[in-house]
Parts: structure tokens; C-alpha cells; sequence
């Protein structure tokens, strides 16, 4: 009866999602000396797959410009299945939005790193993440709305 009620926090699988990788202003653009900007955006999913099974997903948008042209465009989408079970409902969304992408993104971090290399730039390393501090900015911007809506 006990183990029915432990904890389970078990990785099925790490896979790599979806990848894409756009250089539509080339040969021009390889000509130019100007350093380019980057900019960089991470977004985090979880959608449940089955009785506690969950797919989390980090995903990953470079984009480098010259000026208003892009140099490269890389989308990119790491994804896990977890299998969650007899957890408190409250420790579900820090399980899923902080211990699970942590898991998932140093895979996602190798593969656009070696995607923009293979590409033949120089690599772009994603920083570190604090995923605990992401979360808990989203959820006091979720609170925030939710304040905003009923007033």
C-alpha cells in the first residue's frame, strides 16, 4: 500500500523535437564585416500525454541581424516525457515548469550551439538559466492578471 503512494519523478525519454535553421540573406550577407546582434528567446511548455505522463519542452529562438537583415534564424524545440506520479497538486508546477526544463535544456543548448556551428558561424552558447526564477516570474505575472481581471 505504501508504494502506491511514493513519489515518482522518472525521465522516459529526451528527444529532440523540432529544428530549423534559416539563412535568407545569404552569400550577401557572409560578405558583411559588421558585428551582428543577437537576440534570444526561451519559452517553456508542459502538456500532459497521459495518466502521469507529461511532455516538457524548451524552446529556443537566435536570431542574429545585420542591420534589419538576418544573418541566421535557429528554432529550436528539446522536449522530455516525465512520468510524475503521487505528487502534491501545489508541487506539480515547480516539478514541470522548474526540475524538468532544467533536465531538458543543456540538451537543447548543445544542439543549437552545434546547429549554428555546423551552419558555419562561430557558436552562439545559450546562458545558464535560473528556471526557478523564471517560473516564479511567471507565476507572479499570472497573479498580477489574474488581480488586474477581477478588479
Amino acid at each position: 500500500m505504501a508504494t502506491e503512494e511514493t513519489p515518482v519523478f522518472q525521465i522516459q525519454r529526451v528527444y529532440l523535437k523540432d529544428l530549423s535553421l534559416e539563412q535568407p540573406n545569404s552569400p550577401a550577407i557572409l560578405l558583411e564585416q559588421e558585428q551582428p546582434s543577437v537576440d534570444i528567446q526561451l519559452g517553456v511548455q508542459a502538456t500532459p500525454v497521459a495518466e502521469g505522463i507529461f511532455e516538457v519542452a524548451v524552446t529556443a529562438t537566435v536570431q542574429t541581424k545585420i542591420k534589419d537583415k538576418t544573418v541566421f534564424l535557429v528554432e529550436a524545440k528539446q522536449a522530455g516525457i516525465f512520468e510524475i506520479r503521487n505528487v502534491p497538486e501545489e508541487q506539480m508546477g515547480a516539478i514541470v515548469g522548474i526540475a524538468c526544463p532544467q533536465i531538458i535544456y543543456p540538451y537543447l543548448r548543445g544542439n543549437v550551439a552545434d546547429t549554428i556551428t555546423r551552419a558555419g558561424f562561430p557558436p552562439v552558447h545559450l546562458a545558464e538559466i535560473n528556471f526557478q526564477a523564471m517560473y516564479e516570474q511567471q507565476q507572479a505575472a499570472a497573479a498580477e492578471a489574474g488581480n488586474g481581471a477581477t478588479q
